[in-house]
């Protein structure tokens, strides 16, 4: 199975390509009879419908790359070597993680860690043909508008206390600490998101996983911005199902960010 699904941009391109890196669920069957069963029924740490949230990119132009397994299996956001993005004392999974966000074991054997040989193999397997999508794609708009912006989207739960005793702000832009991306792009998406009455903190508490600092090269032309939200606003209170009101709401914010970020570019 591919590791990835591609949603093409319809009509006229423009140099903005979407990731969706954590919506996944799938657990292929070489590995899904060594997880636990009651947990993969229902992935937790799943970025819930997030791929939904963003489906209305292609009609601007923008074509979008989302995860088929779970980030589980491998977690595309993290780096290879499993070096740790932070280091403030959060509870951080590794590339192949064995326990949930909350510290629950994933595996039925309640392994420490994934033998060495198994990661290898779902590097090769899921991982880097994610990462080299996404650079195809990247340098397929980069030589058609010899700029590219990619955004990488992310929700959460508003609390997550292994991460941070407090709730979360409603979205978080991160930018590697404006490493990622141009300041212009930086201030225009800031200034879009700003506008939709949710509150929106920059780089704090999160400033990008590995995709946004790996693939930010502002100096070559190609930007990468991360924007994490918190799943009351697109989803229900408990956090379950996908809820139209808020979603549309979010959708138009998220397109408003979208058409300024077009114009920045052009």
């Amino acid at each position: 199975m591919v590791p990835f699904k591609i949603q093409e941009a319809q009509g006229t391109q423009v140099p903005i390509i979407v990731s969706v890196p954590h919506c996944g669920t799938n657990f292929p069957a070489e590995v899904r009879n060594e997880f636990s069963a009651a947990l993969i029924r229902q992935p937790d740490d799943t970025d819930w419908f997030v791929d939904k949230l963003y489906d209305f990119v292609p009609a601007l132009g923008i074509t979008m790359i989302s995860a088929v397994h779970s980030r589980w299996v491998v977690d595309l956001n993290r780096d290879p070597a499993s070096k740790p993005l932070y280091s403030d004392g959060r509870i951080i999974t590794a590339l192949c993680p064995t326990t949930t966000f909350l510290g629950e074991p994933l595996y039925q054997d309640h392994r420490n860690e994934v033998d060495s040989t198994e990661v290898q193999r779902r590097l090769d397997a899921y991982y880097h043909p994610y990462h080299a999508k996404i650079q195809s794609l990247l340098d397929e708009r980069k030589k058609k508008f010899g700029k590219v912006l990619l955004w990488d989207c992310h929700s959460i739960r508003q609390v997550v206390p292994t991460i941070q005793k407090e709730r979360f702000p409603d979205l978080i832009l991160g930018d590697a600490d404006e490493q990622s991306a141009s300041k212009d792009l930086i201030q225009a998406a800031i200034a879009s998101l700003s506008s939709g009455g949710y509150a929106l903190n920059h780089n704090h508490p999160f400033k990008g996983g590995t995709i946004t600092r790996s693939f930010g090269k502002p100096s070559a032309n190609q930007h990468a911005l991360q924007l994490e939200m918190c799943k009351v606003h697109y989803m229900d209170n408990q956090e379950i199902n996908y809820h139209p009101a808020r979603s549309a709401r979010m959708r138009d914010l998220l397109s408003t960010t979208f058409e300024t970020l077009i114009r920045k570019l052009a």
